[in-house]
């Protein structure tokens, strides 16, 4: 039976990336352009790297509570609505940009896109293997990871 988000409940309504993973087609790509809209906003205030690292890490743990919370709700493992993972994960790469401008950001959102959907080895073996709200969050950690890694190399070669 598919259970329904209920957006005036908190923990569903930010596990849902404020209403974006409820877009569609494809959530995720919602849920990171509303990470990359909320992180631009963000640096445009702070333009703190400490600052992105502190909310990625807070974001993180909170998240991985959040999204079981509303996995278990649904009856579903990382159901598709569920988008924080992905904005948590642009928070990261905001964190570690090698520049801030709107190429950068394009590159950003297009990088990430690409890791979470092909999910690489070993980002598809812990996708598949944790089950837990954690397991919800750390496939786009290492997308993350992955799409940071291929910026910096992209910049460094131009």
């Amino acid at each position: 039976m598919d259970k329904k988000i209920n957006l005036k409940n908190p923990v569903h309504f930010l596990a849902v990336g404020f209403g974006s993973g409820l877009l569609k087609p494809a959530p995720g790509t919602w849920g990171t352009l509303a990470g990359l809209i909320l992180s631009i906003e963000l640096w445009n205030i702070t333009q703190s790297n400490l600052f992105f690292i502190f909310l990625a890490v807070t974001s993180f743990i909170l998240g991985c509570y959040l999204c079981q919370k509303t996995s278990n709700d649904l009856g579903v493992h990382d159901d598709g609505r569920i988008v924080l993972d992905e904005i948590v994960a642009i928070f990261l790469m905001f964190a570690f940009l090698p520049e801030y401008n709107w190429l950068a950001y394009t590159l950003t959102f297009i990088s990430f896109r690409i890791f979470d959907i092909l999910k690489p080895y070993p980002i598809r073996y812990f996708d598949e293997k944790l089950e837990s709200g954690l397991g919800i969050m750390v496939d786009d950690i290492l997308a993350a990871i992955f799409a940071l890694i291929s910026l910096h190399l992209i910049y460094w070669i131009m």
